[in-house]
């Protein structure tokens, strides 16, 4: 899986600080702390039919990995809303758009990791690009990584940082294979996530997820189980050994930018019956119900 140059995005309008400017003249100071030490935190958003999916779930994972890292300054909710609304406007974007937010510490008076060298003010980049979901909907192979994902008692996952070193690896080792993606373990051997999505399991009717001690505390990952709930189907959240997902009878992959992807292959192995299941069918049916139908307006006044 090898995201391609969409020709629509070549004059994007890049959003930095409230400053809209061309992607080519856009750029953030070498003494900004993103460029110093990786201290940002960001959040992908999806735009549906002028309508941004989860939206203020997604601005309080924000704002709480940004409190948690001691930020001195948070956009208001408000305030992010607004520029989203001015980015999409100078784009003239509706409809399947990913937006992605990264907020930094803001810009340092001179390099180093310490805080107090920061100035006053953080920066905030928006960048809403026409992309449709990434991965295939009919499928995509993974392999098991042998990079293991961070435990909380190194980073706590719950940031939801910029500093993605962990997972580049594990997707080097997946290129390297010639498959979609890398699936990661945690420290003790069972299932954290993909290297870029939540991953659920299911057998005998039951669909099941990992914990989220070992990785972030996914927005779609939280709506599929929210759907299993409302449906009436039965779920359980806990460990998953890596045996559980090569036997599993459906497996499928959750996240904003891929929305519901089947996943076919594991290591080699063929996972179920090769084709997306009826389970990851109805529950895809069930979230594209939703996108269709709920969201925060951001087109117009």
């Amino acid at each position: 899986m090898l995201q391609q140059f969409n020709e629509r995005n070549r004059d994007l309008i890049v959003n930095i600080n409230g400053n809209l400017v061309h992607r080519d003249q856009a750029g953030i100071s070498p003494f900004d702390s993103a460029v110093q030490n990786g201290d940002a935190v960001w959040e992908g958003l999806r735009l549906y039919n002028g309508r941004i999916f989860k939206l203020m779930e997604h601005l309080d994972r924000l704002r709480h990995s940004a409190v948690a890292l001691a930020y001195a300054h948070i956009p208001s909710h408000e305030e992010i809303v607004h520029e989203i609304r001015r980015t999409l406007a100078a784009n003239e974007m509706t409809d399947n758009v990913h937006i992605r937010l990264t907020l930094t510490r803001g810009v340092k008076y001179t390099s180093g990791m310490d805080p107090r060298v920061n100035t006053p003010g953080s920066t905030l980049i928006i960048l809403a690009e026409h992309k449709a979901p990434v991965y295939d909907k009919h499928g995509i192979r993974l392999i098991t990584s042998g990079i293991r994902r961070i435990p909380p008692e190194c980073l706590d996952q719950k940031i939801h940082s910029c500093n993605m070193l962990n997972s580049i690896l594990a997707k080097i080792q997946a290129n390297a294979a010639g498959v979609d993606d890398a699936l990661m373990l945690d420290i003790r051997g069972y299932v954290a996530e993909t290297n870029a999505t939540h991953l659920f399991i299911v057998d005998n009717g039951v669909v099941t997820t990992s914990y989220t001690g070992s990785c972030p505390e996914g927005i779609t990952r939280a709506t599929v189980l929210d759907l299993c709930q409302t449906h009436g189907i039965p779920h359980v959240v806990r460990d998953i050994s890596l045996i559980e997902v090569y036997r599993a009878a459906e497996v499928f992959c959750t996240g904003t930018m891929g929305e519901l992807a089947p996943v076919l292959e594991l290591d080699g192995r063929r996972i179920g019956d090769g084709d997306m299941g009826p389970m990851t069918q109805r529950l895809s049916e069930l979230y594209a119900g939703l996108t269709a139908t709920q969201g925060v307006s951001v087109i117009g006044d």
